[in-house]
């Protein structure tokens, strides 16, 4: 006769689901920053916690964190590539260039602000100065600068845009980050 399995208490079976899982989500963790670095996908916290499927919190606790933190660090080493620049980018570069690109916009709004009011000015001056020919060819001249200058706006607003969903990635980041450095301090207080 085979030896009989002693019977196991409810919280023993529940211990030993809850660890089988806790399991699986760390292995799932391990797998998704595999697969980022192999597939040079930038590697944060919350872009590791969307692919694996699970909790900020999880990336954050000990022995995940230092893997994802490994992991970025190699990353840095080798310099991230951006897939639709197609350069490869250190988190400070990006952070440079979200300024730069902040400072850009600020300037092309203002240029084209100063550009339309210039332009207003001058069609003033012209109307009173030239004949309906040369009032046409010059509105026609007009209505191409400015479909150019819109062009531009449109473009820098699409950058705008860009950034702006970097940022909010970056600040998850961050708040991720604030909110482990919570947890482990009143862990370490008890």
């Amino acid at each position: 006769m085979p030896a009989e399995k002693p019977s196991r208490t409810p919280s023993e079976v529940l211990r030993a689901a809850r660890q089988r899982d806790s399991a699986d989500k760390r292995g799932r963790v391990l797998k998704a920053v595999q697969n980022m670095l192999r597939d040079n996908r930038r590697i944060t916290f919350a872009a590791v916690a969307r692919e694996a499927a699970v909790s900020t919190w999880l990336v954050y606790a000990p022995g995940v964190r230092e893997r994802i933190d490994q992991a970025r660090a190699r990353q840095a080493a080798q310099g991230y590539q951006d897939h639709q620049s197609g350069r490869k980018a250190s988190g400070a570069s990006e952070q440079t260039d979200l300024l730069l690109a902040r400072e850009e916009i600020k300037r092309l709004r203002s240029e084209n602000s100063h550009l339309r009011q210039q332009a207003r000015v001058h069609l003033g001056q012209q109307v009173e100065q030239l004949g309906t020919q040369d009032m046409v060819k010059r509105v026609d001249e007009l209505s191409e600068e400015n479909l150019r200058l819109s062009t531009a706006e449109r473009e820098a607003t699409a950058e705008n845009v860009e950034l702006r969903r970097r940022i909010t990635e970056l600040e998850d980041d961050l708040s991720g980050a604030r909110t482990s450095l919570r947890r482990m301090i009143r862990e370490q207080s008890h």
